[in-house]
């Protein structure tokens, strides 16, 4: 028992944690989507976007130092400022709304991507829009993650259409995660943080720390071809996740 929690429930939760940390380490976001599939079926979504959002900022923290050199403040701000807007409508529909019709919506959308991403063999290429379309980007992914922190799916999907290499991309989209995920824990802790929710994020970091080291040492190896590859598969589970 580790604060009124059973073994059973430790185990989902540590599976949950050790798989999103890999997914998140590999790839730099689906930490959200990778844990949120397993903890949900034991812990109800409100406590699982706390544990989401916690754990992903301290995931994200820890592998972001490396990477310091991509982080271009120009490249990332319009998806920031889309996403101050989308936050706080994301957490409003989590709290008082059901978000189901909009998660069957966004699955279908991954299995579809994910499938486009594996099997061609190379992507179609977005030039037009500019900073205008990064904004709405970040907005998206600022209310999806208000909504059960699934921030960084519609921005890492954006930055492989506009044909970034996979380090300038996660220059983009891992620092976007971990503002997006700090402001939204933010406005949950302001609104319904309790006891179980801290015990609950507590438990969940030592198998968090194990995966992302696993994963990190995944991404060191995949070229860019296989790095697609391996996001649209992540896309695909990611996807039947949220639809079953």
């Amino acid at each position: 028992m580790f604060g009124g929690l059973t073994l059973d429930t430790i185990a989902i939760l540590w599976l949950g944690a050790l798989l999103g940390g890999i997914a998140a380490g590999g790839s730099g976001f689906a930490f959200a989507l990778a844990a949120s599939s397993i903890w949900l079926h034991r812990v109800d979504p409100l406590h699982s976007t706390i544990m989401v959002t916690g754990a992903g900022v301290l995931l994200h923290l820890s592998t972001i130092w490396p990477q310091r050199k991509n982080i271009s403040v120009a490249r990332l701000s319009p998806f920031i400022a889309g996403a101050l807007v989308g936050i706080p409508i994301g957490v409003y529909l989590l709290a008082y709304t059901n978000a189901g019709a909009l998660k069957l919506v966004l699955g279908t959308f991954l299995i579809a991507y994910g499938a486009y991403a594996v099997l061609s063999p190379r992507l179609h290429t977005i030039s037009f829009g500019g900073r205008g379309a990064d904004a709405i980007v970040g907005f998206i992914g600022g209310v999806l993650g208000g909504i059960g922190g699934y921030s960084g799916v519609i921005p890492t999907i954006w930055t492989q259409m506009r044909g970034w290499p996979k380090e300038i991309a996660r220059g983009v989209y891992q620092p976007y995660i971990i503002v997006v995920q700090s402001i939204t824990l933010a406005g949950i802790v302001w609104v319904t943080l309790d006891r179980m929710g801290l015990v609950l994020l507590l438990s969940v970091l030592p198998p968090l720390l194990i995966g992302t080291w696993i994963g990190w040492q995944l991404y060191g190896k995949l070229d860019e071809r296989r790095f697609r590859q391996g996001l649209g598969l992540l896309l695909i589970a990611s996807g039947a996740t949220l639809i079953l």
